[in-house]
């Protein structure tokens, strides 16, 4: 059974970091390209960050490519999700993604297996 674990979440103020981790079991991790999503209330799922399976390509949505990086650890099966210079717009519950497709997605449709997610509040 595929199971996608994320942890990290909480409350940061502005301005401050935060590293999420996805620890994933039930695959063979380094086989699946991986991703984040966010959903923050009211909006729709919304893309954050995207890696091949070796880590050799990321792609990341506009709005957080400065500030938030994606990085896995194939060895420990673990996804990673740092993001510094949060603001109270960061505030969300945030999601990772696996999809065995060798390219990468955007789209929340592209993506096998979901987390439960952990939620982030960044306060002002």
């Amino acid at each position: 059974q595929v199971h996608l674990v994320e942890s990290g979440g909480g409350t940061v103020q502005a301005g401050g970091s935060l590293r999420l981790s996805c620890k994933v079991s039930g695959l063979t991790f380094s086989d699946y390209s991986m991703a984040w999503f966010r959903l923050a209330p009211g909006k729709e799922r919304m893309f954050l960050a995207t890696i091949t399976r070796s880590g050799d390509f990321t792609l990341y949505e506009d709005s957080v490519k400065s500030r938030f990086t994606i990085s896995r650890d194939n060895a420990k099966n673990s996804l990673y999700l740092q993001m510094n210079r949060v603001n109270p717009e960061d505030t969300a519950v945030y999601y990772c993604a696996a999809t065995p497709r060798a390219s990468t997605p955007t789209r929340a449709g592209g993506y096998d297996y979901w987390g439960q997610g952990t939620q982030v509040t960044v306060s002002s």
